[in-house]
This record gives C-alpha cells, sequence and structure tokens, in this order.
C-alpha cells in the first residue's frame, strides 16, 4: 500500500481469527471438517489474507461465490479446495478444473453443461450437489410430490461423466432465529436433506464424500447437523449472539481521526437539510468517514462514535466522505484524535441494531478506498489498499 493518508482504515486482527477458528475446531470436534466462507472479500475482511491463513491453521475448504472470487485466491498461491457457491457459466469450466476449483450444481441443466464441457476439455469438475430443502433460492427442489423427481435428478448427475461429485449440502433458512417454529423448521430440513441423501445414495450404490450443512446459526444451535463438514460465516469473524455466546473476538476493529474541529453557536444548522440544530455553543468534530466509505447514511443524526473521553453522538446528515461528531464538553479530543466507529468499545452490532440491518451488511460495506491493517501479536503485518495507484 503506497498511500501515507492516515484517514480512515480497517484493523483486522488475525490472533482473533486464528482463536475464533480454534474455538470452533474444538466445539465441532476433530472429526468434522472445517469450512472458512471466504465470499464477499471474506466480509469485507480481505478474502487473500483470510484465506491464507485459514489454509495455514489447517482448515478443509474454502467457499466463494463465483469464479473470479476463487481465482483470486488462487492467484495470491492459496492451493486449498475451494468451491463456488454461486454460478459459474460453462464455458469457464476448462477453468474451474485447470483450477482445481469445485463448483456448486444447483440443477440438471447446469449438470448437464458443465459434464459436456468437461468432457469436451477431456478433465475432471469436481462438483458438490445443492438441495433446496426450504430456503427456495438454488438447488434441486426435493420437497413433497417433488421429492422423487429431485432425488432421480441428483443421481442423474452423480452419474454424468466428467462430474466427480464429492459432496452434497443444502443451506438453513432460519437456524439462526429463534423460537418454535424457526426450530421446526431447521429440523425438517435436516431431515429431508438426510432422506435425500439416503435415497440419492441407495440409487447411486456408493456414497457421498462430504455432506454438509451447518451454517453459523446451525453451528452453535444445532449439532446435530453437523455432519462432514460445517461453514461458519459471521461466527468465524466474531460478531453476533452466537459469536458472543461462544466467547468469539470481533476480528476487525474501524477507526477514523478527527480532521477539523469548529466551534458554533446555539442555533446553527449541520450538515445537508439542516436536520440537527446546535442546542448551545458546540464544538464540532469532523471525521472522514461518510457513506462512500460505508457509512450508512441512515444512521444519520441516530448513533454515535467513539473517542478517547467516551462516545461522541453523529450530527446532522452523513456526507459522502465525512460526518460531524459533538465533541462538546470532550475537550482532549483534538485534530488528529483517534476515533473508534465500531471495534472493542463500541460492537458493530450497535450500529447494525441502528440501521435496521445485520453486522453482515455493515462490515461487507467497508469500502475499497478503506485500506485493511492486518495485525498479529499487536504488530501490523500487512496493509492493503484495493484503490489502483
Amino acid at each position: 500500500m503506497n498511500s501515507t493518508l492516515r484517514r480512515t482504515w480497517a484493523e483486522i486482527d488475525l490472533d482473533a481469527l486464528t482463536y475464533n477458528y480454534q474455538t470452533i475446531r474444538r466445539k465441532i470436534g476433530k472429526d468434522v471438517r472445517f469450512l472458512g466462507v471466504v465470499k464477499a472479500d471474506a466480509y469485507g475482511h480481505g478474502s487473500v489474507q483470510i484465506g491464507r491463513k485459514m489454509q495455514e491453521l489447517g482448515a478443509d475448504y474454502l467457499a466463494v461465490s463465483s469464479i473470479d472470487e476463487a481465482l483470486e485466491l488462487r492467484n495470491a498461491g492459496i492451493t486449498m479446495p475451494i468451491l463456488i457457491l454461486g454460478h459459474t457459466p460453462k464455458e469457464q469450466v476448462d477453468r474451474l478444473i485447470c483450477f482445481n476449483i469445485t463448483q456448486a450444481v444447483t440443477c440438471e441443466a447446469k449438470a448437464r453443461e458443465y459434464s459436456a464441457e468437461a468432457v469436451k476439455y477431456g478433465g475432471t469438475l469436481k462438483v458438490h450437489i445443492k438441495v433446496d430443502t426450504g430456503m427456495s433460492r438454488l438447488g434441486y427442489i426435493c420437497e413433497g410430490d417433488y421429492f422423487e423427481h429431485g432425488v432421480d435428478g441428483i443421481a442423474l448427475a452423480c452419474n454424468l461423466p466428467g462430474l466427480d461429485a464429492e459432496g452434497i449440502f443444502t443451506h438453513f433458512a432460519v437456524s439462526d432465529e429463534p423460537g418454535e417454529d424457526c426450530e421446526e423448521y431447521t429440523k425438517h430440513q435436516f431431515q429431508l436433506f438426510r432422506d435425500v441423501i439416503c435415497a440419492v445414495e441407495e440409487k447411486m450404490g456408493r456414497s457421498f464424500r462430504i455432506r454438509h450443512c451447518a451454517n453459523t446459526g446451525a453451528t452453535v444451535r444445532y449439532p446435530e447437523t453437523y455432519l462432514d463438514m460445517v461453514r461458519p460465516g459471521l461466527l468465524l469473524y466474531g460478531y453476533g449472539e452466537f459469536a458472543r455466546q461462544w466467547g468469539l473476538r470481533p476480528v476487525m476493529s474501524l477507526k477514523t481521526t478527527v480532521s477539523t474541529i469548529k466551534i458554533y453557536p446555539k442555533g446553527t444548522k449541520i450538515s445537508y437539510g439542516g436536520i440537527y440544530t446546535c442546542d448551545q455553543t458546540t464544538r464540532m468534530g469532523v471525521v472522514p468517514y461518510g457513506y462512500a466509505d460505508g457509512f450508512f447514511r441512515t444512521l444519520s443524526n441516530r448513533c454515535s462514535l467513539y473517542t478517547g473521553e467516551g462516545l461522541c453522538p453523529q450530527r446532522g446528515k452523513i456526507c459522502m466522505d465525512m460526518c460531524m461528531i459533538d465533541l462538546t464538553g470532550k475537550n482532549s479530543v483534538d485534530v488528529g484524535s483517534e476515533v473508534e466507529i465500531f471495534g472493542s468499545h463500541q460492537p458493530v452490532e450497535v450500529l447494525a441494531d441502528l440501521a435496521g440491518t445485520i453486522p453482515y451488511e455493515i462490515v461487507c460495506a467497508v469500502s475499497k478506498r478503506v485500506p485493511r491493517y492486518y495485525l498479529e501479536n499487536g504488530n501490523v503485518v500487512e496493509k492493503e489498499l484495493m484503490l489502483r495507484f
């Protein structure tokens, strides 16, 4: 990273990541594989650095959403198995095979296309079959009257030339939600998944090598769903109620600095639209953190940022590149003082709740112009700025 601008930055604690991984490993047991979800740039944490650490720690698989994300990892020297959860055009099958990337198969049409391309290329494409047990998104539909048709379609895919059906998986819709209805729905999904596996394996006369369905919620709440592999997402990064239950540590902290301080008289309106009016002589700080950095505008005038003297209310509408915070009475906070947006003093869940969203969205929204600092043992071991120079 060539930029020396100390503007807004994210600190990625690789020690916390290691702790979380090792803690989850102990919880799931030594016989269960671990898939680290690193799609969407590892939820904003940096897929290459997180993937590299997962490989170093001994994880069994990584998951991404697209071939571009997979190739980014391969080009960075990451050699461990990678599963693409989303769609890959048939024209890219040769690259999947060449780079040893596993592809999700979600329907008969895609299975046939992938098979034909693999045969044409003269190779074998490793695939995981996706079963739709109630997420109603991707996968072979096997519910109710569709059961036999779904089972037949999956068995057909597994026997197509050029495909190696290593695994089968599904995704839970409400495993992270409380209540008897959600518990019943999750257990129904799991039972349907097991029934599909049993029927397909009986029809094929052989077993899948990897069966997986446990996302973050299921990893914590439904240990019976572990099967051969778990794939925790947000849990690995230490956010949310389930991470708190297991004592995991947040991996990302987002920080900025005070760039300007001005004194305004009572009655002064602040920022676009004048939605905040100073009710007294006000010491107002400007921080270089705005919606282009990932600060949701919906949080305008509703949240606080943390300084060395505690929380300071954000005032007025959040701008593209900056926002204002009320430093009245916080006289030791000066130009250049560090400000925590979220981290050890203010959990990301606080901002997520105020914005009416989930922590995933907050961390994924941290934009590419925010440099990432990677720390181990308290020292910066790598810096990355995604902007091109």
